[in-house]
């Protein structure tokens, strides 16, 4: 059973992650909607098996999929999030607590797109962090991000960030943020696990979050509960 992470986060919420590499037909799930690019049809698969590994009650008959793309019970029975990346799918569920997740694979295209989705001052921590970097570098004197000691890069911290965003955006749910200016990070030491301070802001109020993480090697895992 290719279980690659499984964490039980409180009584009632609990996280997945899958290593893909079963036929589909391994899954025994509903397929919700048509599908016809055989690997998506596999992480699809694997996020619908996580849901009932971690919850066997789950109804996956009932899942809804709203306008936002986002996968939802009107009964809200369950609060739940599904990422995919690569060979692997990731899941949350909760009883009682809204949930997002994402899941990455670190990659310099990262770098591409940062301006699209950080505030000019977590732009300036990047800048920061990766001026440490290269003065550590030119030191010799790396910091492990990982349990297998592999040195940190700006792309673990940039795709952790965008990861970040990702999770609080499926917390929130509705659609139409901005990613720059309603998503925000405060600055934290990158550390093979931990959390750091977020917050969604919308025109009319702010709602604090806190950000968990954890960084595999090749795989970048981030989630919100509140």
């Amino acid at each position: 059973m290719p279980i690659f992470f499984q964490q039980e986060i409180d009584d009632r919420t609990r996280l997945a992650i899958w290593k893909i590499e079963e036929e589909e037909a391994f899954f025994h799930v509903p397929l919700q909607r048509e599908i016809t690019h055989p690997h998506k049809r596999q992480q699809h698969l694997a996020g619908r098996y996580l849901l009932r590994f971690l919850f066997p009650d789950f109804p996956l008959e009932l899942i809804r999929i709203a306008d936002t793309r986002k996968p939802y019970l009107e009964d809200e029975a369950y609060h739940f999030s599904i990422s995919h990346c690569s060979d692997y799918a990731a899941v949350i569920v909760s009883k009682n607590k809204r949930v997002g997740l994402d899941i990455e694979v670190p990659s310099p295209k990262v770098e591409k797109i940062k301006h699209k989705f950080l505030h000019e001052e977590e732009l300036a921590m990047v800048s920061e962090n990766s001026r440490k970097l290269q003065a550590a570098s030119n030191k010799q004197e790396y910091t492990p991000y990982n349990a297998n000691a592999k040195r940190q890069t700006p792309d673990s911290k940039l795709t952790l960030l965008w990861s970040a965003k990702e999770a609080i955006f499926k917390w929130w749910s509705y659609g139409n943020v901005d990613f720059s200016e309603m998503i925000r990070l405060q600055p934290f030491s990158l550390q093979p696990s931990g959390s750091f301070e977020g917050a969604f802001r919308s025109e009319k109020q702010e709602w604090p979050l806190t950000v968990h993480y954890r960084l595999f090697d090749q795989l970048c895992l981030a989630w919100v509960v509140k």
